[in-house]
């Protein structure tokens, strides 16, 4: 069977179960919660209420590129199966009562299953086709734990083996991964902590396995290195570029445990993981207003689905980064503080809000907004002291994803930035003369257009501030393109006053966007 990328079986590896009724009810599913979508209400130009309906990533993988599931006559298929097929991994049936032996497992365990279930894939994918088996790999899409068992699989069982000699040596281990690509919705790479505290390895913990998100046994499991206080890092063991992580916002709508876990987060989470223990160090993320699972949920959610499908079969990565180069304060906020020279005394913490969204997309890609606790917070002078480019979006532009019936060669997707205007403190008080609540001293939408062609890649953008909305008469020229080391290119699109202005805005921004354009396969 012929295996070409970026068309690589696909893993699905659902999340935790708690109890044994949770454990009874997933296994007596076939699909793990992966079949399941979502129906949003919005309003159609009339103000009248329209659905809309989101058919599950499991649907929408078969209707958009072509994929296949695999099960046939109440088992998997017998026989061969093509790569473009999607697959289950079951790993909780050995912990039922109804399919197994009723006995909890460790998570080095799941991760050896995991390995079993890979190399099975690859027998019925490739069968006896040497060049077949050489070039065979997987795509790892998990949920909430998932996550940390496909981790636990890369970074521990692929490069120590499971300690039993003949098992190695079925399993070809240490070896190969066989994973080409990993995509986490909302796994708690740094484990789970509840009002601060990270979840305890003692008591019910324990007894529940939820002691799999203490950040102890997960250096364990994880094999990191010491006792580090931090585990959200691939320690080398599989590139994080090809590691993405999809973040979920949205604390509010998380009604499992009783509401009782959405209380323990509160804002800056998903209902369950923090915001700030979402990601692995150095892989690309998103940010959607979503909550942990539900029907809000962000697996069954048509912003997953297109970021997910984006960074498995795109063609192109983009990264935008925000760069300062001055902030002013308002006249009487720096006479507040006795003049230019005296302006330390002045604290300021400035929210930086983003959105992202490709063109004919009926929801965001990404976004973080201040109004739902995710917008990126710098201080001052970490903003134009320390000069550090801010990550604000990393995605993925697809060519098979572009509306069907547009008439326009170019992938197109546009990007919000916001800076808010902070609450200034002068000596630890608040300076609140003249302050309103939302104002910006940046409030800009750019409109990107690429176009890839045989000899070279362009792009042109607009500013709606200078151009009008949706947008981009402005050619980058070919000079301004810098070219990368990773065979990208890099340019830069000035914001807000310029930097050579002789009576700037006050308060004001002035920077520039970093926009990098990658080859992604």
């Amino acid at each position: 069977m012929a295996i070409e990328a970026p068309y690589y079986p696909i893993i699905y590896v659902r999340g935790y179960a708690a109890t044994m009724d949770e454990i009874e009810d997933t296994v007596a599913t076939p699909y793990m919660g992966f079949n399941l979508g979502a129906t949003k209400i919005r309003q159609n130009h009339k103000g009248e209420i329209a659905r809309f309906i989101f058919e599950s990533p499991l649907l929408r993988l078969m209707k958009d590129e072509g994929y296949v599931d695999t099960y046939h006559e109440g088992d998997y298929v017998k026989g061969e199966v093509p790569a473009k097929s999607v697959w289950i991994f079951r790993y909780y049936e050995p912990v039922s009562q109804s399919l197994g032996s009723g006995k909890r497992r460790q998570m080095t365990e799941f991760a050896m299953q995991l390995r079993r279930f890979i190399v099975a894939v690859r027998e019925k994918v490739c069968g006896d086709d040497d060049a077949a088996r050489r070039q065979f790999r997987v795509y790892l899409v998990a949920h909430s734990m998932g996550g940390l068992i496909c981790r636990c699989y890369l970074q521990n069982i692929c490069d120590q083996g499971t300690g039993d000699a003949e098992l190695d040596r079925s399993l070809e281990l240490p070896g190969d991964s066989m994973v080409d690509k990993v995509f986490t919705y909302a796994t708690p790479h740094n484990g789970i902590d509840i009002k601060g505290v990270n979840v305890p390895d003692v008591g019910l913990t324990r007894a529940l396995e939820a002691d799999t998100f203490n950040r102890g046994d997960m250096a364990g499991y994880l094999a990191l290195p010491g006792k580090p206080d931090r585990v959200d890092v691939l320690d080398g063991k599989f590139p994080p570029e090809r590691f993405f992580c999809l973040v979920g916002t949205n604390y509010d709508d998380y009604a499992a445990f009783f509401g009782l876990a959405r209380k323990g987060t509160g804002p800056m989470s998903d209902g369950l993981v923090m915001i700030s223990n979402a990601t692995v160090q150095g892989a690309p993320r998103a940010f959607v207003h979503r909550s942990h699972s539900g029907h809000y949920g962000i697996v069954n959610s048509e912003e997953g689905y297109q970021n997910l499908r984006r960074f498995l079969f795109g063609h192109m990565r983009i990264d935008i980064l925000l760069e300062a180069d001055a902030i002013t304060l308002p006249e009487a906020v720096e006479q507040a503080a006795g003049g230019h020279a005296q302006r330390e005394r002045v604290k300021a913490a400035y929210y930086i809000e983003t959105d992202a969204a490709v063109r004919g997309a009926r929801c965001f890609l990404h976004q973080r907004r201040f109004d739902q606790s995710s917008a990126i917070m710098r201080r001052y002078e970490q903003l134009v002291h320390e000069r550090k480019p801010i990550q604000l979006v990393s995605g993925y532009l697809h060519k098979g994803a572009k509306m069907p019936d547009a008439r326009d060669t170019a992938l197109a997707f546009q990007v919000w930035v916001g800076v808010q205007v902070p609450e200034y403190e002068i000596d630890n008080t608040f300076w609140l003369d003249d302050h309103f609540p939302g104002d910006y001293i940046l409030d800009e939408t750019l409109t990107f257009e690429v176009r890839t062609r045989a000899e070279r890649t362009t792009v042109a953008y607009g500013l709606a501030s200078k151009h009008g909305p949706r947008r981009a008469p402005r050619r980058v020229p070919n000079e301004a393109m810098r070219a990368r080391d990773d065979g990208g290119v890099e340019f830069t699109v000035r914001l807000g006053y310029p930097s050579d202005a002789a009576t700037p805005p006050r308060p004001g921004f002035s920077g520039r966007l970093i926009v990098r354009a990658t080859p992604w396969e």
